[in-house]
């Protein structure tokens, strides 16, 4: 299975926008039926998403239930991870077969939100965030785009905006919400 890790550092004022950036961004590059996509912009980094009304609700879904535990809690980490998983036939040992669910990849968002104090640091802080967020861009793009990437995806067998079982898991201070 292959794992792709985004470390990234937030503040309170941009957290539920960026992390719907990168779900979005990460559903648009990995699911395999026909997508209206749509932008968002942070930082003037423009990032790619999926117009659905059912992956949208799902993004904002998992990213509410990771700002409440964020705002609830005195832990400033987390993470969001996404699992997509393939269908595979297994067989028992009395000879019944049955579908297991097999991940295949799995995207880890890690999460620190800091404050930052003053307007020189603000700015520091969105500098730093831009080019990371740009960084997640490219490591998105480089991955999907290789061998290794396009090898992991098992045979798409049906026209369905994502037709393999997806999760997307929250987590902060070691404890899964939502």
């Amino acid at each position: 299975m292959n794992t792709i890790t985004i470390d990234i550092v937030l503040d309170r004022l941009n957290t539920r926008e960026v992390l719907r950036a990168l779900l979005h961004s990460i559903l648009f590059h990995r699911l395999f039926g026909t997508i209206k996509p749509q932008t968002f912009e942070i930082l003037d980094v423009t990032m790619p998403g999926v117009s659905d009304p059912e992956m949208e609700r799902l993004v904002e879904d998992k990213v509410a239930a990771f700002w409440k535990a964020m705002e609830n809690g005195a832990n400033k980490r987390g993470s969001i991870t996404v699992t997509l998983s393939g269908k595979q036939q297994r067989k028992t040992w009395i000879g019944y077969t049955y579908e297991e669910e097999v991940p295949w990849e799995q995207w880890v968002i890690n999460v620190e939100i800091r404050q930052p104090k003053t307007e020189p640091e603000r700015s520091k802080f969105n500098q730093n965030l831009a080019a990371t967020l740009t960084k997640s861009l490219t490591t998105m793009l480089t991955h999907t785009a290789s061998e290794k990437g396009r090898a992991a995806v098992p045979p798409i067998t049906n026209q369905d905006v994502s037709p393999f079982p997806l999760n997307i898991s929250v987590t902060v201070g070691d404890v899964e919400v939502g």
